[in-house]
């Protein structure tokens, strides 16, 4: 019985064990991962180690090519090749997809394999994006069932985006952090969001901590909504009592609430001197408070009084919104942490002015442009008495200045910024995103306390460093939010930043649809990006899409909107394709005016300087005011100038260009003696030295003071035409010049070459030739050698051949210039061939052919044609002096 009952223990422990295996491999995911994080995780670096892998491998061209010639690394491609092809084919066969890669055609290989993968993909693909949708709550196999009443979608859930639940907690399940899962929390606020295309007017009615009191508009604003006196006004009556009050406060309306607190704040020396470091409090012991309740916020503005210090950060939605949203408000002191639901308390959040206004009390931000904005934009909220450890951190020349830096540099914390991007209006917010919230004020003031010791000790313990930071975050703190307003000119912003040229067509197109979708964000309260983003508006205007399916071709993925609207966006592309193309006006020119150029004194006179010209005798000319005329293609177009314009044509130049402008006549003609005259005639001549080939105009001249060599008309024609010829003597000359030294050069050029080409003659003379080295040899009845002979040797004497050829060479010494080989003495019958004498003509064609015919001493034929003659010739006759009938084109 004791060893059946070992056995059995035995057994037990055994399906124990088994159990618990299957129950480990049940809850994974795949073999070897836990969760969908892990083997995401896992890819992820295998994705990343190939691809630093592929990018160290040769790349294309005569680098590829150069290590393809050896033959093992060709060997290596080839084994790695078929590796990728066999994983390649077994994925799309766990797929269902056709995977014959490997067994291809030499020719037509490459682009089967290629189909195949491009049709494996797309299968592959399909199948992933129906899996998101069935997590996500969308069944597409499921038919569209049209129920009486309304039924939510069902959320799918399976083991993927299952949490790992511990025993005795029920299964928690991911939710997607998507927007269209959101509802838009807008709908809940009280005070509804003012997107019209005004300026931002602060919501502050309470000024707590104030030295100079608020402006009665700020705080009779709360009375006059509730005040019903104007509802029994008329309308055009409202606007005029509206227009009167809102006149009175203009100045108040714009101005910072906070800005004489501000200026006026001096920062104590307990703040300047040399802090000691408190370290925070590890995460797990310190308290965490959500507060979306008014009495908890009351709660936190009580406990946010007694501290001398807290640390503030905001996480913002800007994508489903016009103006942007604060979902949430991050502060943190010593010993607790708060995250306040900023959606929820969106109309209350004025309570904490009290401690945000309240110069005793630090606050403590990093990067704090935007939250001061922020603040205001959707709680009225501003800040006093703020330090910003970004600007302490620029101060200190650290290597960066973002907050993860601050963290790791400080306190060795690793953030996860996953969650930077994410959409913070859900509720209920997640776990992780709530810890990544909680993580950038947990440890700022810490940080807060290491940066001014660090700033002194840099200074030499003297405050000035850390004075300048506290005096640029108080520039910060007086920062004004800003709306942005639509003009007519807005778009041309946009355009400068993408650096793209638009025709008249395109620009009409971009500015239309750019007030298009500044006006239905603004309508829908969603953002530009939205609506349309900048890359699809581009595209839609470079190429003018002719039908509406041309514009949603032109958008990828579609938005909602575009699709809703999609008519209208075609009617304004039609619009702008109807714009003419040469006619075109210059942008900019309409509001840009003339300034008057003020031109130095100048001393000294010359016939064509202008600035004698008093400043009086200018036209004056405001920034607004000035008269731009439009560029004119043809003259036909011309229109009369304006008055105006004709003031200023000293400053505009006109629409056509004529050689010299003719003096205009004056309206009133007056009597003018012969001396003014005369001066008027000199005086013009100067201006104008052309001007007496010109024909004249109501101009009194004598006609024998131009042939008059006493007269001074005739002088200065002389002078001009003088002038002129000596000029034209000067050009001849120079280019005499010119030609004797090129000649002259050409001529020593002859020289050096003549004497070079003797002196290598010479040089030639005393050495052997090969072939009188071979004579010497058979004469000695010795072999030749292949070694050349030395310079000491004495030379064979030379056979009769050998002699011939050198009294040729000294017959046909170069001192002599070059003469042309005389062909005359030469027998020409052997190319001549049967010729007749008198033609002397050569015809490679009829040479060939008369070769045929010549027969040899034997009484055999010559056979030239099968290895004499050029296969570039045909046989036959020549064709020369023949001409050819051509096919015509």
């Amino acid at each position: 019985m004791e060893p059946s009952k070992s056995n059995d223990s035995t057994n037990s422990g055994l399906q124990e064990q088994n159990s618990d295996v299957n129950e480990e491999e049940e809850n994974e995911l795949c073999p070897g991962f836990k969760d969908v994080d892990a083997f995401v995780k896992h890819g992820l670096s295998a994705v990343l180690s190939a691809t630093k892998a592929s990018a160290g491998l040769p790349q294309t061209g005569d680098e590829y090519d150069f290590y393809r010639s050896f033959p093992g690394f060709q060997e290596f491609c080839e084994s790695q090749g078929d590796k990728l092809l066999h994983c390649m084919s077994q994925i799309m066969q766990h797929h269902g997809c056709r995977s014959y890669i490997r067994d291809r055609n030499k020719l037509t290989g490459v682009e089967e394999r290629f189909d195949l993968v491009v049709d494996s993909n797309d299968v592959i693909l399909e199948k992933a994006g129906i899996l998101l949708d069935e997590a996500d709550g969308v069944n597409r196999s499921q038919k569209p069932v049209m129920p009486t009443g309304f039924q939510p979608p069902k959320i799918v859930v399976s083991s993927w985006n299952r949490k790992g639940s511990s025993s005795g907690s029920r299964a928690e399940t991911f939710r997607l952090l998507h927007a269209k899962n959101v509802t838009r929390p807008q709908l809940k606020f009280k005070e509804k969001i003012d997107n019209s295309n005004t300026p931002f007017i602060p919501k502050i009615f309470i000024k707590p901590n104030s030295l100079k009191p608020l402006p009665s508009y700020f705080t009779n604003k709360q009375m006059r909504k509730e005040r019903p006196e104007d509802l029994d006004v008329p309308a055009a009556l409202a606007d005029f009592i509206h227009q009167q009050r809102t006149q009175e406060h203009v100045e108040d309306m714009f101005a910072h609430p906070y800005q004489y607190e501000l200026d006026h704040l001096t920062i104590p020396e307990s703040l300047l001197s040399k802090p000691e470091p408190q370290m925070y409090k590890p995460m797990s012991e310190t308290k965490l408070t959500f507060i979306d309740s008014l009495e908890d916020l009351v709660a936190l503005n009580e406990k946010l009084c007694s501290s001398s210090e807290f640390a503030v950060d905001l996480e913002h939605h800007s994508y489903r919104s016009f103006l942007g949203l604060t979902c949430l408000i991050q502060i943190s002191t010593r010993e607790e942490d708060f995250i306040i639901d900023a959606l929820e308390l969106r109309g209350e959040m004025y309570i904490l002015n009290e401690v945000f206004t309240d110069p005793g009390i630090v606050k403590v931000f990093h990067g704090a442009d935007s939250d001061i904005e922020w603040l205001q934009r959707d709680f009225g909220l501003y800040v006093v008495n703020m330090f910003d450890t970004h600007q302490a951190s620029r101060a200190l020349n650290l290597a960066r200045h973002s907050l993860d830096h601050l963290l790791k540099h400080f306190c060795s914390v690793d953030s996860d910024k996953r969650y930077q991007l994410a959409d913070w209006r859900i509720r209920p917010l997640p776990d992780e995103m709530i810890q990544y919230a909680r993580t950038d004020t947990h440890y700022l003031l810490y940080i807060y306390d290491c940066v001014r010791v660090q700033l002194l000790d840099s200074h030499h313990g003297q405050p000035g460093l850390l004075q300048c930071v506290w005096n640029k975050s108080k520039d910060i703190s007086l920062k004004k939010y800003v709306k942005p307003i639509y003009t007519e000119e807005s778009y041309l912003e946009l355009q400068r930043k993408q650096k793209r040229s638009f025709n008249t067509q395109q620009l009409t197109a971009f500015r239309l649809l750019y007030a298009w979708r500044d006006k239905l964000a603004r309508q829908e309260d969603e953002s530009t990006g939205y609506v349309l983003p900048t890359h699809m508006m581009i595209k839609i205007s470079e190429e003018l899409p002719k039908e509406p399916q041309g514009i949603i071709a032109c958008c990828n993925p579609v938005p909602p909107l575009v699709r809703q609207q999609v008519n209208e966006l075609h009617l304004l592309v039609q619009q702008a394709r109807e714009m003419p193309l040469l006619k075109a006006e210059i942008a900019a020119q309409k509001k840009k005016g003339l300034l008057p150029i003020k031109k130095p004194e100048v001393t000294l006179f010359g016939p064509h300087d202008t600035s004698r010209i008093s400043e009086s005798e200018l036209p004056h000319f405001t920034p607004g005011e000035g008269a731009v005329k439009q560029g004119i293609l043809f003259s036909e177009d011309e229109q009369k100038t304006h008055v105006d314009e004709q003031k200023t044509r000293g400053l505009l130049a006109p629409p056509k260009i004529t050689l010299f402008q003719e003096p205009e006549a004056p309206d009133d003609q007056t009597s003018v003696s012969v001396a003014q005259m005369k001066a008027k005639c000199i005086i013009e001549s100067f201006e104008n030295p052309f001007r007496m080939y010109l024909p004249s105009t109501d101009v009194h001249i004598n006609k024998n003071a131009k042939f008059d060599p006493s007269s001074k008309i005739f002088e200065i024609s002389k002078r001009w035409k003088l002038q002129s010829i000596e000029q034209q003597e000067k050009e001849l000359e120079a280019k005499k010049k010119s030609k004797e030294e090129v000649k002259q050069q050409a001529k020593k050029m002859s020289e050096k070459r003549a004497k070079a080409k003797q002196s290598y003659q010479e040089s030639l003379k005393n050495v052997a030739t090969v072939r009188q080295q071979a004579a010497e040899a058979a004469k000695d009845g010795k072999k030749r050698e292949m070694a050349a002979s030395e310079v000491g040797e004495e030379t064979p004497k030379p056979s009769k051949k050998l002699m011939k050829l050198e009294k040729t060479q000294k017959t046909d010494a170069p001192k002599e210039s070059f003469k042309p080989f005389d062909y005359s003495q030469s027998d020409l019958k052997v190319f001549d061939g049967a010729k007749p004498k008198g033609n002397t003509q050569f015809d490679p064609n009829q040479q060939a052919h008369d070769f045929k015919k010549k027969k040899g001493p034997r009484g055999q034929k010559n056979n030239f044609s099968t290895g004499n003659r050029s296969m570039s010739y045909l046989g036959g006759k020549s064709d020369r002096g023949f001409s050819h009938s051509w096919p015509k084109r």
